[in-house]
């Protein structure tokens, strides 16, 4: 047996014990590299990336393209750390929509964060829900810059109707930024409020995800000002 080969069934045998506790971020990616690159050492490649990422929250946010400029790391290496964090991302979206009425801010971040918290890119959604303020679907409007997103109205009036929404809650996420609403934010609000309460529809709230942080223009009191 090759000594990296013994190298790995320890670290996998500690990893089964102990779980991650007392693993440095080097033993844990060494670790998960083993599974697509079963006859090298990795040990070198988990220091080149680390190095090259500045750590495991940089590892995972890289594209394919920027692991495979590491030396050693392939198309198979690259594609079981791109799926890690995708898998925890599902997990935390399936966890979420256990929440079956968003009746309040704290609902609807609760619901919204998985799906949004993440995200390098700006991304707009929409959730439709019916009478009872219960889940009806969630709906992804669209992508922008790190700093732009755009609702259009037109669809988002369109899904609502087809879905036989009552009510409709709007969301997007500030990559890197604060969870406040921009002077943008607040017109394209405006003018779907008044969309929707032409077919009958109530815009309830829209929350910006910041990371840890949301805010919500209904909890805030800012949804009736659209009133008018």
């Amino acid at each position: 047996m090759a000594i990296h080969e013994g190298h790995r069934d320890r670290l996998r045998e500690r990893f089964l014990q102990h779980g991650l506790d007392g693993f440095h971020e080097l033993q844990a990616l060494e670790l998960l590299l083993c599974y697509a690159i079963p006859r090298r050492d990795t040990n070198p490649i988990a220091h080149a990336l680390l190095e090259r990422f500045g750590g495991l929250e940089g590892v995972f946010a890289a594209t394919e393209q920027e692991l495979c400029d590491v030396p050693g790391v392939g198309k198979y290496a690259a594609a079981l750390i791109l799926l890690v964090p995708q898998l925890v991302k599902r997990s935390r979206v399936s966890a979420a929509s256990e929440i079956r009425y968003l009746r309040s801010g704290k609902e609807a971040a609760a619901y919204l964060r998985p799906r949004l918290d993440t995200e390098r890119e700006e991304v707009a959604l929409m959730v439709c829900l019916d009478a009872r303020m219960a889940v009806i679907n969630c709906v992804e409007l669209g992508r922008g810059s790190v700093s732009s997103v755009n609702f259009d109205v037109r669809r988002v009036v369109e899904t609502a109707m087809k879905s036989k929404a009552s009510f409709v809650i709007l969301a997007h996420n500030h990559p890197g930024g604060r969870a406040r609403m921009s002077r943008e934010d607040d017109l394209v609000t405006g003018r779907i409020y008044k969309a929707l309460d032409l077919m009958n529809i109530r815009l309830f709230d829209h929350i910006i995800i910041a990371g840890d942080e949301y805010a919500s223009v209904n909890d805030a009191g800012g949804m009736r000002l659209y009133s008018y």
